[in-house]
């Protein structure tokens, strides 16, 4: 079962978790939290929500505050019915003895939960992250313990998440740490050139491969047979003028846009003068 289960975190989740280290009290060393997602048929789970949970440890002992767990989760499922609870998090630390204490709690919970564990303090000198999932240990008819195996996990984001992503990444090179929002042909012009950008390299890629230079990839060769079958089959001239009415669309809808906003601009002045 561990070597199946894959896990997908969203960024929300991992801003999450950082608010809630960031926000600890000095005493404590970590934070944790409950994590909620869904299953899906090819054994992945997927995060895309998560809340802390007060707790408390001392030595070898935990303290965790199951009323608030259960409240917190029931108004959760108000307004997010679909998602369920999937594992925990802890933030700060690695595992400790007191971690399969608290996953046992979760064991009740869910089926089969896992356990990430973020690197806030950064130690390795980026936010990384893992996940685990408790296997037990020991002969066929005796166990003796039980161990957190290592499972696959990676980020993934919804399209929104990502667009949120990389304006917090272009935050980072201002004074301020503010950025302003684009317009609307400014996005489709850098997302034109970084697909032009794209197709230069792999146009590059696959004259080094036919010209001997490099070996080629069996993996990658397939990835871009697949990626051409997927391009529709259309002639230059008709391309051409779907893109120019499509184009003709947005700029329609975008004068629209401009002079409605005008006009109300112009109504709540007239209002204003009478």
């Amino acid at each position: 079962m561990a070597n199946t289960v894959s896990v997908k975190v969203h960024p929300l989740v991992l801003f999450s978790i950082i608010d809630a280290y960031e926000r600890r009290s000095e005493e404590q060393k970590r934070v944790i939290g409950t994590l909620l997602g869904n299953y899906d048929a090819r054994n992945t789970i997927e995060i895309v929500q998560c809340f802390s949970v007060p707790h408390s440890e001392v030595e070898d002992e935990v303290a965790v505050e199951l009323d608030y767990h259960k409240n917190m989760y029931d108004l959760h499922r108000r307004s997010f019915p679909s998602h369920l609870i999937v594992g925990w998090y802890s933030g700060g630390s690695e595992i400790s003895e007191t971690s399969f204490s608290i996953h046992d709690f979760y064991a009740r919970e869910a089926k089969n939960p896992i356990h990430l564990v973020v690197d806030t303090p950064l130690r390795s000198g980026k936010l990384s992250l893992k996940a685990f999932i408790c296997a037990p240990m020991g002969t066929p008819r005796k166990q003796t313990g039980l161990m957190f195996t290592p499972i696959p996990v990676e980020i993934h984001s919804f399209n929104p998440e990502h667009v949120a992503v990389n304006a917090l990444m272009k935050g980072r090179f201002t004074r301020n740490r503010m950025i302003e929002n684009a317009a609307d042909v400014t996005l489709v012009e850098t997302a034109l050139q970084k697909m032009q950008n794209l197709l230069a390299r792999v146009v590059a890629y696959v004259d080094e491969v036919l010209s001997g230079r490099i070996p080629g990839d069996p993996k990658i060769g397939r990835s871009l047979s697949k990626l051409v079958e997927t391009v529709p089959q259309i002639p230059q001239d008709e391309l051409e003028t779907m893109l120019n009415g499509n184009t003709n669309d947005v700029l329609m809808v975008i004068y629209l846009s401009n002079l409605l906003k005008t006009q109300l601009m112009l109504n709540e002045k007239l209002n204003t003068l009478s």
